[in-house]
């Protein structure tokens, strides 16, 4: 049997977002990045309720909405599986360019930006530069 992709699910109850989309935002961010490829077994059911302490039947609707979008299958007696990933290229591959963010990150912090002040200065960025990119 295929061996637990290293992906940890951390469920944050304070920020507004249902549980369940926690778990499939957090999958599809591993599957971008590369952490998680074609053939990985997620996480059973039972592993990600030892370690979050969240309602089986909300993991389970998790995976269920990523069968639905064809990312991952679930093999009876076998566990789900991942299908394709999400990543470019560009993305697992171009350490300069993780470099470059991360030294951004590191003088955002200098600066005094907390963590919600950069997500909110990325995301405004991020949406103005493909504003009208249907890819986005």
């Amino acid at each position: 049997m295929a061996e637990s992709a290293a992906v940890e699910f951390r469920i944050d109850r304070r920020s507004g977002v249902s549980t369940y989309l926690q778990i499939v935002q957090q999958t599809k961010q591993a599957l971008r990045l590369g952490v998680l490829e074609p053939g990985d077994r997620l996480p059973t059911a039972r592993e990600v309720v030892e370690a979050t302490a969240i309602n089986p039947n909300t993991v389970l609707k998790a995976y269920r909405e990523l069968e639905r979008e064809g990312l991952v299958e679930g093999r009876r007696g076998l566990g789900t599986f991942v299908r394709r990933t999400l990543g470019s290229a560009a993305v697992t591959t171009d350490p300069p360019l993780r470099a470059e963010l991360t030294e951004w990150m590191r003088s955002a912090r200098t600066a005094g930006l907390e963590k919600d002040d950069v997500s909110a200065l990325f995301t405004d960025v991020l949406d103005s530069t493909f504003k009208g990119d249907q890819h986005s």
